[in-house]
């Protein structure tokens, strides 16, 4: 069976330029004995390269065209499970044994990158790592220090939960079709132990999406209606400050007095 053409209407980039695909491979470092979950496999790049090297690899793919292509390879690769299903909608824990975690890998669609990073995070709990390929701007924000301009929503509730480790930045020339931007490939690793352990998610996640929304305002004004003043100050912060101002550790302090 000959490789579909990429579909517009999907964000599909097919990542084809093997020195990249084997940086990635290496970086992610595959073990035998590992369960791998490769979301948005595409023509199979890194499928094909991962697939005899661990022990079970569950790949994610929505589009039925290229479920079929995979499936055509299950007889030479007995280690591949193929889903069709939207991974935004996905029980990766499902995967995950009682006494070990999943890795997951993939080139994630573009235009549902953010969203699905989200939808990551709330499977962290059975997932030992995650080695994804972004748009450059998003990984940037995934990983930007407090007071940066690409410092926000996204990189306070990735870096709440999870290291970050920057791998490599992919020229568009790597896909087919190439993209109109650059693209990056960030490690993320589930913290066991949060340095900054949350009591109240609901609370933490409703003060970081409100205070971004106005993130050009005091935090005074940002949080009006959601956090008073004074708990402000009782958490050591000054209301005066942005939202891009404030750390991490600073973020779980202000959602601790909701307790």
């Amino acid at each position: 069976m000959s490789n579909p053409a990429p579909r517009k209407s999907l964000g599909q980039h097919f990542l084809h330029q093997r020195s990249v695909v084997d940086r990635i491979v290496a970086a992610f470092n595959p073990k035998p004995d590992e369960t791998v979950v490769e979301i948005g496999p595409g023509t199979g790049a890194l499928t094909f390269l991962l697939a005899p090297r661990v022990s079970v690899l569950h790949v994610i793919e929505l589009d039925s065209r290229l479920v079929a292509l995979l499936r055509d390879q299950v007889a030479h690769y007995p280690q591949l499970v193929v889903h069709q299903a939207d991974a935004l909608h996905f029980d990766f824990c499902a995967l995950a044994a009682s006494d070990r975690r999943i890795r997951v890998i993939g080139n994630l669609p573009y235009n549902i990158s953010t969203p699905l990073i989200f939808w990551l995070l709330a499977h962290s709990r059975c997932m030992q790592d995650l080695c994804v390929m972004l748009q450059k701007e998003v990984a940037q924000r995934v990983c930007a220090s407090p007071g940066s301009k690409d410092y926000g929503r996204l990189s306070v509730m990735v870096q709440q939960q999870c290291e970050t480790l920057p791998v490599m930045t992919v020229a568009p020339g790597a896909f087919s079709p190439p993209p109109k931007v650059e693209s990056a490939v960030l490690m993320l690793r589930p913290y066991r132990a949060p340095p900054h352990p949350v009591s109240n998610y609901p609370a933490f996640s409703l003060i970081v999406r409100t205070a971004f929304q106005k993130r050009r305002k005091t935090l005074k004004n940002a949080l009006s209606g959601v956090v008073e003043e004074q708990r402000i100050r009782a958490a050591g912060i000054d209301p005066r400050m942005r939202p891009e101002q404030l750390s991490v550790a600073d973020y779980v302090q202000l959602a601790a007095g909701t307790d």
